[in-house]
């Protein structure tokens, strides 16, 4: 299956006091990199998701954000020990007619009063939304991917095209250029070894055949094919396969002297160049 390398997703969950959202995007990169904010979750859970991004995802960089809002509680603790040293400091200080500390006595001194936020972290619930965020983000890559597989198709069939003439053409072209060439030579020379001109003409005529580039163009198109419809489509095979392929049209591009073939040769080199541009977005 061809899946991009460019990609988004989200998933949210609301309830009462609770809010829970995640967001998955992803951009082109060689290698996998993964990024998660804020990045002060469980370790359990950062291991959870980047153990789901990489049995999926071989290559991009995705970038996931989670935004988090759960009931929280306060826990408060007097520490008595203070409470007892202030009393104790106090009644030394014969001005200060204080037998008994009230609340409101203490309530703003530093050190007396602990107050402890407990959230209630649902880790399933996190897992639940992210793992539907990711399912929209892998289904946006795949839908992606399934685009820019319909436009290389396109593509390698008109390359198809292009090679089904000149294969046709081949021959034609061959005696053509042997005639041109030996006519030339005649025109120069005026005593000359016809059978020796004919043979060096041959070979000089041989060396603009475009008949083993034409079958290598042919095997690569196909390759390209297998490789676009294959459950494991890697945008690295494809991209060496089109970096083989556009080798192929450039020789041809030059062998060729025709300006109406050499015309085909360079719409081909021009079809496998825009190609060689999508591919880079291919995971």
């Amino acid at each position: 299956m061809t899946s991009s390398m460019t990609g988004f997703g989200d998933s949210k969950q609301t309830n009462k006091e609770t809010e829970i959202y995640c967001e998955i995007k992803s951009v082109n990169n060689r290698f996998l990199d993964i990024s998660i904010k804020p990045n002060d979750i469980s370790n359990e859970l950062d291991l959870f998701i980047r153990g789901t991004v990489s049995k999926k995802v071989r290559r991009s960089t995705v970038d996931i954000r989670l935004r988090l809002k759960f009931p929280s509680s306060n826990l408060y603790t007097i520490n008595s020990k203070s409470v007892k040293n202030l009393q104790k400091s106090i009644d030394k200080i014969g001005c200060l007619e204080v037998k008994n500390l009230a609340f409101t006595d203490i309530k703003d001194i530093p050190g007396i009063i602990k107050t402890e936020q407990k959230i209630q972290t649902n880790q399933n619930a996190i897992k639940k939304v992210f793992k539907e965020a990711f399912k929209n983000f892998l289904s946006s890559r795949a839908l992606e991917g399934e685009k820019i597989k319909k436009l290389f198709l396109i593509k390698i069939n008109k390359i198809n095209k292009h090679v089904a003439k000149l294969e046709t053409s081949n021959k034609k072209l061959l005696k053509i250029r042997s005639q041109s060439l030996l006519k030339k030579v005649k025109n120069l020379c005026e005593t000359v070894d016809n059978e020796r001109l004919a043979q060096e003409v041959a070979l000089l005529a041989l060396k603009h055949d475009v008949a083993e580039e034409i079958e290598r163009i042919n095997f690569h198109t196909i390759s390209l094919k297998k490789e676009l419809i294959s459950k494991s489509c890697s945008g690295k095979k494809i991209d060496f396969i089109l970096q083989e392929l556009f080798r192929e049209t450039s020789t041809l591009s030059v062998k060729l002297d025709a300006p109406s073939y050499k015309q085909i040769a360079l719409d081909m080199k021009l079809l496998v160049e825009e190609m060689r541009e999508q591919a880079q977005n291919i995971e």
